[in-house]
């Protein structure tokens, strides 16, 4: 008798440490990080954007905040979809512990932050 309880807590403990590690994400679990490229496009400055995702499942339909984000370079939509004040990461399609990258060129950094996402955990 003892040892079915045993087992029984040993199943209890182990489904709450799994659950516990998926469907917790914040935005800060979304790292957006940019450095020069070195590179000058007419004139301005490159950037190189990494989004990587630290969430313990994917995201999909991440959003970062591109208020008045404009860029002489052009980016791929299929990576960085500008939608007036917001950008469509990855054309909103899951984003696993892969990273995303894109390039850009402006006068100064632009602050990308993230604004929304959806977990897709399986």
């Amino acid at each position: 008798m003892a040892n079915s309880i045993i087992k029984i807590l040993s199943i209890i403990y182990v489904l709450s440490l799994i659950s516990q590690g998926f469907g917790q994400c914040y935005p800060a679990d979304i790292i957006t990080s940019q450095k020069r490229t070195g590179v000058k496009v007419q004139g301005k400055t490159e950037w190189i954007v990494t989004i990587t995702n630290k969430c313990s499942c994917p995201v999909k339909n991440l959003f970062l905040n591109c208020r008045k984000f404009q860029s002489i370079e052009p980016i791929n939509p299929s990576i960085l979809s500008i939608q007036s004040d917001l950008c469509l990461v990855n054309a909103g399609q899951p984003i696993y512990k892969d990273i995303i990258q894109f390039k850009y060129a402006t006068d100064r950094i632009f602050l990308f932050y993230t604004k929304s996402f959806e977990l897709f955990c399986s």
